[in-house]
């Protein structure tokens, strides 16, 4: 009798386990293939041919591991216009993006801050006339999609390096207070010989208005008997930029 038993038992095998009724397996989501596959064409092919949206993509991947960032990577386009205009939006506009959070508008914040130090390291320690393409590129980094006007001094020793580089003043949309003394005063205290003014117009258009242009031949009248050489003034807005000595108004 133990024997049949036995094979009465056997002769039933277990079924496999099986999943509950009612609960079908979890799928993942959509967006992890989406992501391995943006990482991977990033590998290959490098950032050039990534759409604005999709490196902007990338950035969010770490900052929000658990949703679909091509949503707020377009809502951040939309809201701001391009890929260099969010990353020069001010923090608390970033955050106010829907499904942008406090962490992924402060990584954003440093990415920006990475690329103005890095665009700065192309002036830093040589002749800024022999390398003018880079200062410009400097400039657009740090200024062209500020809020508000920034008035800036590129301060120079006899060889054309760069000694310092300050922001003098900040002002409002359409205007920034510039007390020429001042600027002399600091390139006194710097030892500098020369300087290169430069500021932002937030409208986006960089050219040159009546009061840019006094407001340079005054610093001039007041550098110029001090050995001091204000060798231009530089306009940047998000359309470009302009040179006060290459349109000659100076």
């Amino acid at each position: 009798m133990a024997g049949e038993e036995s094979d009465e038992r056997g002769s039933f095998p277990e079924r496999p386990a099986t999943p509950r009724e009612g609960k079908p397996a979890q799928k993942k989501p959509h967006y992890h293939g989406h992501r391995e596959r943006l990482r991977g064409r990033f590998r290959e092919v490098g950032a050039e041919p990534l759409s604005d949206y999709e490196l902007l993509e990338l950035l969010l991947f770490r900052t929000i591991p658990r949703a679909d960032t091509k949503v707020p990577a377009k809502a951040l386009l939309k809201r701001f216009g391009s890929f260099a205009e969010v990353l020069g939006a001010p923090e608390h506009l970033l955050r106010e993006v829907p499904g942008v959070g406090e962490a992924a508008a402060f990584d954003l914040k440093v990415v920006a801050a990475a690329a103005s130090r890095m665009a700065k390291g192309g002036i830093a320690g040589r002749q800024i006339l022999a390398s003018w393409a880079q200062v410009i590129d400097y400039c657009r980094a740090v200024m062209a999609f500020e809020p508000r006007e920034q008035f800036r001094i590129l301060f120079l020793d006899k060889k054309n390096t760069l000694i310092a580089d300050e922001v003098q003043q900040s002002g409002t949309v359409d205007h920034t207070p510039v007390y020429p003394r001042e600027v002399v005063r600091r390139a006194l205290e710097l030892s500098a010989t020369a300087i290169i003014l430069a500021h932002n117009h937030p409208s986006g258009d960089p050219a040159p208005s009546r009061a840019d242009i006094e407001m340079t031949k005054t610093v001039i009248a007041a550098a110029q008997p001090l050995g001091i050489t204000v060798h231009d003034h530089i306009i940047i807005g998000r359309n470009g930029h302009a040179s006060l000595k290459g349109m000659q108004l100076i």
